[in-house]
């Protein structure tokens, strides 16, 4: 809830004539009971045609008053709730980008895409309502009762019974289910996780024919969502025939006390229906009360998973030093560095020290999970080490600002990530203001430059998300471009060229070493050829350096 105010606190204004303005249309609605009771025994009892028309014009203008006032607080509740929501969205997204790799490996990307939208989307609704319904529901209530008491005490106390029943029912079909909605929304979190994989790995899914494995580990998933939705869907429903059946046992005890009040000659026609009119917009309210809590727990549950994950802190402190003033000093040195994912069991990395000076190539290689990828991905710090140290130019990877190392490091991932829109925006990725002789530059060391501008478009190409459109050797030299766009001081290809063929790869290497202010390279692959001329070669076997 803190959260949610702190993010209003900019609609201050919204917040306060959104209420306000509903209120208002509430209070032209108590008139009506009243002005239909003046129709009924002065209008018609005294066949007052005049008075009749004079009534009826009264009642049209209560309607459009308030329609007026009903659409202006609407305005101001959305612009409020809208504005909420896009604050909540925005902080959320740039707290998700503050975490390091191992809080997101822990978190699960389907639960982070939940809470950016459709929680969010749950707590916008929950505003919106609060701001609408939850002042003007119970002035109606409370407000249709002190009315009741002003035309018949002894009637009215119909109404004083019937309200706290209600209130019971309505706040302990609220408790019971708040608890399930938090259910609900962490089987769409499983729900997506599992559509999520089979999308992204639907060619692994068909070559192993496994489709029937998937669609039945979906359906069981749907299934116990299902059954959780209905369950509390039950429960939720017991809420408006509840609601009804007491009121209508009111609204029988109102008319049958109102007939014999009638008939004694305390009461006339006009105010039994007046009564019978308060009676029911405290039923119409009360649904409609209802159902606001119903959302206001949905949106409760949500903002809590979203909290939960603003409460998470990254672990990966932000050093304080930009540059380094060492100009002797190696470009990287691991000093007994070992790495231990978070809730792994053993150590992915052991006892690693190593030198590498300015300009030289490293190559690393060792089977499939000898921690390859690992041990680079220590050097940009993707992953904190959980033992001993990493310098790059004689400075600790931890002492640095994350944003500062990572600009003196370009990586090119194993798996070949490119973005929806053109060539020239992926590579502008590297360097935001890059020209297009610096693109077509980087395009040239990375064996990409003939593909491109055999294309219609050129720069302006359109790549599609993820880079589909392209094959794997297209999208893996692309990726290299924008990693050498910039010009950096480390250049890490993890398994990148891995889709090229010898001659591409051999040129590829060529270019980098032949590059002006060559970087220092590391280079992760398979092929023993692809590392025959590095200056030093790394051999890793389970973690562990087998040789240098």
């Amino acid at each position: 809830m803190k959260r949610i105010w702190m993010y209003l606190s900019a609609y201050k204004k919204e917040c306060v004539f959104a209420p306000l303005f509903k209120m208002l249309e509430a209070l032209f609605e108590l008139f009506v009971p009243l002005v239909v009771s003046a129709i009924i025994d002065t209008g018609i009892g005294n066949a007052d045609k005049g008075y009749i028309v004079k009534m009826s014009l009264l009642l049209v203008t209560l309607a459009v008053i308030g329609l007026i006032c009903a659409i202006t607080a609407q305005y101001f509740a959305a612009k409020a709730a809208v504005g909420c929501a896009t604050g909540m969205r925005h902080h959320l997204f740039k707290h998700i980008q503050s975490l390091s790799f191992t809080e997101m490996d822990t978190i699960g990307t389907s639960t982070l895409i939940t809470r950016m939208t459709s929680d969010i989307n749950q707590v916008q609704n929950g505003v919106n309502l609060v701001l609408r319904l939850f002042l003007r529901s119970p002035f109606i209530v409370f407000g249709a009762m002190i009315m009741a008491f002003t035309i018949d005490v002894k009637a009215a106390l119909v109404f004083a019974v019937a309200i706290p029943v209600l209130a019971v029912i309505v706040f302990g079909i609220m408790l019971s289910t708040r608890p399930l909605y938090k259910k609900v929304q962490a089987g769409l979190d499983k729900i997506l996780g599992i559509t999520r994989e089979n999308l992204t790995g639907v060619r692994v899914v068909r070559a192993f024919n496994k489709q029937e494995n998937e669609i039945r580990e979906f359906k069981q998933a749907n299934e116990q969502l299902n059954h959780l939705q209905k369950f509390v869907g039950k429960i939720s429903g017991l809420m408006n025939p509840l609601t009804y059946v007491v009121v209508n046992i009111s609204i029988i005890a109102l008319i049958w006390i109102g007939a014999v009040r009638v008939n004694a000659g305390t009461l006339t026609q006009g105010q039994v229906v007046a009564l019978y009119n308060y009676m029911s917009q405290i039923l119409v309210e009360l649904i409609k009360l209802a159902n606001l809590i119903i959302n206001i727990t949905k949106a409760l549950a949500c903002a809590g998973r979203i909290e939960n994950v603003f409460s998470i802190k990254s672990s990966m402190q932000n050093g304080s030093t930009t540059e380094s003033t060492d100009t002797q000093a190696a470009a990287v040195e691991f000093k007994n560095v070992s790495l231990r994912y978070s809730g792994a069991g053993d150590e992915s990395l052991t006892d690693i020290s190593f030198t590498v000076k300015k300009g030289q190539t490293i190559g690393v290689i060792g089977g499939t999970g000898s921690g390859k990828s690992s041990l680079v991905n220590l050097i940009p710090r993707f992953y904190d080490v959980t033992k001993g140290e990493i310098y790059i130019d004689g400075v600790n990877v931890k002492d640095y600002r994350i944003e500062a190392l990572r600009e003196k490091v370009g990586i090119v991932l194993q798996k070949a990530q490119l973005f929806k829109g053109t060539i020239r925006d992926n590579i502008r990725w590297g360097k935001k203001d890059a020209t297009d002789t610096e693109i077509m530059e980087a395009l040239d060391i990375a064996q990409a430059r003939e593909f491109v501008e055999k294309k219609d478009g050129k720069l302006d190409s359109f790549v599609d998300q993820g880079g589909k459109n392209l094959s794997g050797g297209q999208r893996q030299r692309l990726t290299i471009a924008r990693a050498v766009v910039r010009k950096p001081d480390i250049l890490i290809l993890d398994d990148s060229a891995s889709a090229l063929d010898y001659a591409t790869d051999a040129a590829l290497r060529k270019s980098i070493r032949e590059m002006k202010d060559a970087p220092t390279l590391f280079i992760v692959s398979q092929r023993a050829a692809s590392l025959m001329h590095a200056d030093r070669i790394i051999v890793l076997d389970d973690g562990n350096v087998a040789g240098i």
